[in-house]
């Protein structure tokens, strides 16, 4: 499994084209996409929304990094980076930033390689 973390608009998936020489058509939308979607994906970016979408629905998140390692070893993960700025007052906010946060990295623990992106250029941090 591939992480590629970047803040907003920060050519995320511009890299992930690159790296992976895959066409973003080929890439699933974690805005979108149907749940089920994420075993069978090859690159799901949002990932960030796609979490959120889970908790929008009520649904357990406490293990979505041990089933994707177990259903979707090869999958390429694109989120962005949500703990930087300003704590939310809301608190579904604050559980949806810091619930992506703990799944993000208990990703990057597992992962084979972890990516940063500024400005379009990645930076390998795994």
């Amino acid at each position: 499994m591939i992480l590629i973390v970047g803040g907003t608009f920060q050519g995320k998936k511009a890299f992930a084209e690159k790296l992976l020489n895959e066409k973003r058509e080929d890439f699933t939308d974690g805005t979108s996409c149907a749940f089920s979607d994420i075993y069978h994906a090859k690159v799901l970016f949002h990932f960030h929304e796609y979490i959120r979408r889970m908790l929008e629905q009520e649904m357990s998140v406490q293990d979505l990094a041990e089933q994707l390692r177990m259903k979707n070893s090869d999958l390429v993960l694109i989120s962005n980076e949500l703990g930087y700025g300003v704590v939310p007052m809301d608190v579904f906010d604050r559980n949806y930033r810091e619930t992506t946060g703990r799944v993000c990295t208990e990703i990057a623990s597992e992962a084979d390689a972890v990516y940063r992106v500024v400005c379009g250029i990645g930076t390998k941090i795994k």
